[in-house]
């Protein structure tokens, strides 16, 4: 099935196993918010009831901090729908904190450790460009 938008996740190379997969899920968090993203929950054949996911892939690509400040620029000039995580928020441990955070810095001096991506299949294509999928 091909589908009209996309989701994508892009983690910086050199953080630990346990920064990408903490930075993936924040992320994703974000993107899940998006009205219409989410499929339906899920039943087990006994009844039991789980949440929804998102109803398209979701893929995780990976970069230097070169290629992800490339790509937050491309998706500012293209006004997409982002979602940031940077440094400074492994070191806060609540969201009105990491809000706060990421208004101290300036879009381009920002230390980018991961962002998220949801739009048109094209659009973020071209934002994507010449990243690879995460091993």
């Amino acid at each position: 099935m091909r589908f009209d938008t996309k989701i994508g996740i892009v983690v910086r190379s050199d953080l630990a196993a346990w920064q990408r997969l903490n930075v993936t899920a924040f992320l994703a968090s974000a993107v899940a918010g998006v009205d219409g993203i989410l499929g339906e929950p899920y039943e087990d054949g006994s009844g039991n009831r789980y949440l929804p996911m998102f109803g398209q892939p979701v893929l995780v690509y990976e970069a230097d901090a070169e290629g992800l400040a490339r790509v937050h620029a491309r998706g500012l000039a293209r006004g997409a729908d982002m979602a940031v995580y940077i440094e400074e928020m492994f070191k806060t441990g609540n969201d009105v904190d990491n809000r706060a955070a990421v208004r101290a810095v300036d879009a381009e001096g920002m230390p980018l450790v991961g962002l998220a991506v949801h739009g048109p299949r094209n659009g973020i294509d071209k934002m994507l460009k010449g990243l690879r999928l995460h091993p």
